[in-house]
């Protein structure tokens, strides 16, 4: 029986809290249409599945709920900004998360690990994310990578972002979309990603094409 990867109660305090603020937040804002440039029109609203998470209490699936628009011009559909990379089907922050921890482990491990912290992502949309997110976005731009490892892990910017601003709100208090869009690094929208830290030691993934 393989042992359980060993994790501070502190990393799950964090990658949980940010997960979990984001929860039930309406995206709506956007400006132009994408396609043409011309205005829009709101269309409807479609519930998304943002992470599915283990607490004390049981399995947990978080939601957000996302604007679609009607373009006014070329009648094409868009949804708002949201914290989602293009034609992926979970979180922005728990893709940077597979990502992070395979720069320092093989990336076979990495859904035991984030099961370890509560965090349910299956071995082959994993595997899927590392190697197509991480191709297009890291390895071509180094100098917006990060390093954190204050807590023995190296977390992404998005996490840390996202429990800073959860922390800091008073009692009641809700975090806005806007500050959630900024702390993912904007992923929704078409531009270099800035939320993964570099390692001092890379993993090499010897399963990955040029290799």
């Amino acid at each position: 029986m393989k042992k359980k990867p060993r994790v501070l109660p502190i990393v799950t305090d964090i990658v949980q809290t940010a997960i979990t603020s984001v929860e039930g937040i309406t995206f709506t804002r956007h400006s132009v249409c994408p396609a043409c440039g011309g205005s829009l029109s709101g269309y409807d609203i479609k519930r998304k599945q943002f992470a599915h998470i283990v607490t004390r209490d049981g399995k947990r699936t978080i939601y957000v709920d996302i604007r679609r628009f009607s373009c006014n011009s070329c009648h094409r559909f868009c949804l708002a900004d949201n914290p989602f990379y293009p034609d992926t089907r979970i979180g922005s922050v728990l893709i940077d998360l597979c990502i992070a921890l395979s720069m320092t482990m093989p990336v076979n491990r990495v859904p035991a690990y984030l099961e370890t912290i509560g965090v349910l992502v299956d071995r082959s949309s994993c595997r899927l994310y590392v190697q197509h997110i991480s191709g297009c976005y890291v390895r071509t731009n180094v100098r917006y990578i990060d390093i954190n490892e204050k807590f023995g892990i190296h977390l992404p910017i998005s996490v840390l972002s996202l429990f800073a601003i959860e922390t800091e709100l008073d009692e009641g208090e809700h975090i806005d979309e806007s500050d959630v869009i900024a702390a993912c690094g904007f992923p929704s929208v078409p531009r270099k990603a800035r939320n993964f830290p570099l390692p001092l030691k890379r993993w090499i993934n010897r399963d990955e094409p040029g290799y």
